[in-house]
């Protein structure tokens, strides 16, 4: 008789997707990387990248090593490592990190501190 094996097969790079039209109220912490297409209200704390998507909006703080912002954002960001603002995001808020790119297009009021290497 032959025994059967189950095998389950986990991607090697997971990550967490919040889609579009879906709404949060509340804090979120996450290990693993994050795409939010929906609505956040409250903070975002993740040790991967967050990815903000165009259609995205997150009324709260961010604190992460990465993050691509291409929606819109009211709070404050602390990026450990580089924040990239796309064309197409508007952010209303401070932020401190390593590197920054800022695409033309992109809006962004408030100010900018840069971690130092000490």
């Amino acid at each position: 008789m032959a025994k059967i094996k189950e095998v389950i097969a986990i991607p090697a790079n997971t990550h967490n997707i919040l889609s579009s039209g879906t709404r949060i109220t509340g804090d979120i912490n996450a290990e693993e990387d994050i795409r939010i297409d929906g609505t956040v209200e409250g903070n975002i704390t993740c040790k991967g990248k967050i990815v903000v998507g165009a259609s995205s909006s997150v009324i709260g703080n961010i604190e992460s090593c990465n993050i691509e912002l291409l929606g819109q954002v009211k709070g404050n960001i602390t990026c450990r490592e580089r924040i990239i603002l796309r064309a197409s995001s508007i952010l209303y808020g401070d932020i401190k990190t390593s590197i920054i790119e800022i695409e033309p297009g992109a809006q962004f009021e408030g100010a900018c501190v840069m971690y130092t290497e000490q």
